[in-house]
């Protein structure tokens, strides 16, 4: 009886390699391993970072319900807290939103990493995470620079995107 979320098997080297090209295959797996591991690390923080994201709901919230009312305020002054209850609530929907997405396209890279499949997705979320300033400019200049080996390139499933 077999398991049914094994994991898929290492890939193994070419027989009859030289020596060298055993060590430089057995090198870019470790390199996939390691990248695979920080995108799941990535995704783990991306997913802390959409707190930021709530506390911004939650103020906008507070604001909107009349909690941070004024003392002594006029009528125009509830309006405009109302206003930017409003600003600060969509500005927190919006970037636990987009950090979500980041997680999720996180973790699936970081299995795609693992499966050896959709190499240009995996380079398509690297630029991405170029954007996150430092950690994913790091991982994502790393990204490129291993999967852009012609043998890593070649050890991905080229049909599946």
């Amino acid at each position: 009886m077999t398991a049914v979320n094994q994991p898929p098997i290492p890939p193994q080297p070419p027989a009859g390699l030289p020596p060298q090209e055993v060590s430089v295959f057995d090198q870019d797996q470790g390199h996939l391993k390691t990248l695979s591991i920080c995108y799941y690390v990535m995704a783990g923080l991306s997913v802390i970072a959409t707190l930021f994201g709530a506390i911004y709901v939650m103020m906008g919230g507070m604001m909107m319900s009349g909690n941070f009312t004024p003392s002594g305020g006029s009528r125009h002054d509830t309006e405009a807290l109302q206003a930017m209850g409003g600003m600060f609530l969509g500005i927190g929907i919006f970037c636990i939103l987009i950090t979500l997405t980041s997680a999720v396209l996180e973790f699936i890279v970081a299995r795609r990493i693992v499966e050896r499949r959709s190499r240009m997705l995996c380079m398509i979320v690297a630029g991405i995470n170029c954007l996150s300033m430092p950690i994913g400019t790091v991982l994502g200049v790393f990204t490129f620079i291993v999967l852009s080996r012609p043998q890593v390139a070649a050890s991905f499933d080229q049909d599946s995107a």
